[in-house]
């Protein structure tokens, strides 16, 4: 800006001109992008579903680009450091961060204290992929439809047990939504982890879980426990003969979801032109077979669609969390 404000006062370039001069540089670095490697931000360790789509798209979109996309694992706090570092980069388009629901989204709601907004320290570029939840049982419940399993919940108040892995956690909120949309009275027992959660749904100590779908599949095939729904709104093709919980309770939405975000200020056309690269390798009928084997479901929206995506989801979980009578202090 100093050098643009030399030129204006030396040559007399100001106004109309200095403002052309700013978009020539802007279509000069959007025509030639990346020119350099991109760094991709996953605010997980390695391992599990969000550091696996990174490592997938990152390479489809190395392929594209002619660019190395690198990825950077910034665990910890609940994602929230990776979200952090991802809102404070330079808007340059070469630091990229595959938010997800629980930092956008969860975090917030619950009023966890955040150095990042949102809703105003990001420039969306797109969704990747839904992560649904599973409304999954122990094999002995005497259930195996969503609506059996309320009538057996009716039946029984305060008798059946849900576990999570924590307090506040996406399979937390999930069954705090179904208590409130089906009226039913049943009680959460939360863990320190997805790994305990799920050792006590299968050895009976529980009967209730909201469980991603990578984890429990082997389990379901074992004959251990039994998938009754799929907290998407609509059937996944992942598994594509479990019903939508929203089936029975219209509205419920029990769905993780990841996409691509770069920090507020890219310019706009670059967002653009990275959601145009991210949604031809989302199309890609191999690719999005390989996210399907992991459980997730690939998915393509424009930036303001996932903006939307996210201004919704606050406001749809800051109620369910009201309404549990959940705080930041009782979460974990």
């Amino acid at each position: 800006m100093k050098r643009f404000s030399h030129l204006c006062s030396s040559v007399f370039i100001c106004g109309p001109t200095l403002l052309l001069l700013f978009s020539l540089a802007v279509d000069a670095q959007t025509t030639n992008y990346p020119t350099k490697p991109v760094r991709l931000i996953v605010p997980y360790p390695p391992g599990g579903s969000v550091d696996f789509t990174g490592r997938e798209l990152a390479a489809k979109l190395s392929e594209l680009w002619g660019q190395q996309v690198v990825l950077d694992n910034r665990g910890g706090a609940g994602s929230t450091l990776g979200h952090s570092l991802g809102a404070k980069a330079i808007p340059d388009g070469y630091t990229l961060l595959l938010g997800t629901s629980a930092g956008l989204v969860v975090s917030p709601a619950l009023g966890t204290k955040l150095n990042y907004d949102s809703l105003k320290d990001y420039a969306p570029i797109g969704l990747a992929v839904y992560a649904p939840f599973a409304l999954t049982l122990h094999a002995a419940v005497p259930a195996n439809t969503t609506q059996e399993f309320i009538d057996l919940a009716k039946a029984n108040p305060g008798k059946i047990n849900f576990s999570s892995p924590g307090t506040g956690t996406p399979n937390h909120l999930g069954g705090e939504l179904l208590k409130a949309l089906a009226h039913i009275n049943i009680v959460h027992v939360p863990y320190k982890g997805g790994g305990p959660a799920l050792v006590d749904l299968i050895s009976g100590q529980v009967q209730m879980t909201f469980s991603g779908v990578p984890q429990i599949l082997p389990h379901v095939k074992a004959g251990r426990v039994k998938i009754v729904a799929i907290g998407h709104p609509t059937r996944i093709k992942s598994l594509p003969d479990a019903p939508p919980v929203a089936e029975v309770l219209p509205g419920f939405n029990n769905t993780s979801w990841y996409g691509l975000l770069a920090p507020a200020g890219t310019p706009p056309a670059l967002v653009n032109q990275i959601n145009a690269a991210m949604n031809k390798v989302l199309a890609q009928p191999e690719f999005g077979q390989r996210l399907l084997l992991q459980g997730v479901e690939p998915v393509t929206s424009t930036p303001q669609g996932m903006h939307d995506m996210i201004r919704n989801e606050l406001a749809r979980w800051r109620k369910v969390i009201k309404d549990a009578g959940i705080t930041v202090e009782t979460a974990q």
